[in-house]
């Protein structure tokens, strides 16, 4: 029995603790303070179950037809993506640099990614990332599964057909 009330006394006192390292402003919320690795481990975490609890959505387009890539590229350049992910032949804009975290290479994360779960993210966005909800502005979901179409294909895009593709008419 005392061995649970010292389990006890212990965590009533680490959640006081707590709530007064985070409550009385002493964690740095700043974006230029990088978080330490074990917070960086538990959001990439935390991120990675929640989108794959979460995904659920049947794919709705053929992926790997090429006029929705193309309009999957026109849109992921309209829409603003480009701004901070970059794109074939694109430099992503210099204020993403400023983002915490940092907007991720997506031709380096769609393979480990199911549609569902690139279709989830671009509709629902993710929170304390800078990533926006796109359905949330009432952006079509036809429109958002091209711009997976797109991303799906993204590591083969040649920097060319990109360009050629989102274009302005």
């Amino acid at each position: 029995m005392r061995i649970l009330a010292a389990i006890g006394f212990l965590g009533m006192i680490f959640a006081i603790a707590a709530a007064v390292f985070f409550f009385g402003g002493f964690f740095n919320v700043a974006a230029t303070e990088k978080d330490p690795d074990i917070v960086n481990w538990v959001l990439i975490q935390v991120r990675t179950m929640s989108i794959k609890h979460h995904a659920s959505d049947a794919v709705a387009v053929k992926l790997d037809d090429p006029e929705i890539v193309r309009a999957g590229a026109r849109a992921f350049a309209t829409r603003g993506c480009v701004s901070c992910h970059g794109g074939p032949g694109v430099d992503w804009q210099k204020f993403s640099e400023g983002l915490n975290p940092d907007p991720p290479d997506l031709k380096d994360v769609v393979g480990e990614l199911e549609p569902a779960q690139l279709f989830w993210v671009v509709k629902h966005g993710i929170k304390m990332t800078g990533m926006p909800s796109f359905g949330a502005i009432g952006v079509e979901d036809k429109e958002l599964w091209s711009i997976v179409a797109f991303l799906k294909q993204l590591p083969s895009v040649k920097d060319e057909d990109f360009k050629q593709w989102t274009a302005n008419p």
